[in-house]
């Protein structure tokens, strides 16, 4: 069982670098420090927006209209790391 919660951790661990990929990379795209022009970086947001936009989506339904803020990352952040605090504080029982 222990394996299973580790596995799941990794998962997590995954999970939270592509998120935080993706945001420094719409920061770089925002800033023009990259280009969609260029087909490389065109093909690498377009795998990140594939994605993770259905997670964002549905985080999207409960959050207010803030206009051109898009918090839907940061609330994914926040759920990831509620998770692994409440896998790991568990582990006991599983173990």
């Amino acid at each position: 069982m222990l394996s299973i919660i580790q596995i799941l951790l990794l998962v997590l661990s995954v999970v939270q670098f592509i998120i935080i990929a993706h945001i420094i990379m719409s920061w770089l795209i925002n800033f023009q420090v990259l280009s969609l022009s260029s087909p490389l970086v065109a093909s690498i947001w377009d795998g990140l927006n594939r994605l993770l936009d259905p997670a964002y989506t549905r985080i999207r339904q409960f959050l207010p209209d803030l206009g051109g803020i898009d918090l839907a990352p940061l609330v994914a952040l926040i759920a990831i790391y509620a998770v692994r605090i409440i896998l790991i504080n568990n582990i006991g029982v599983f173990v």
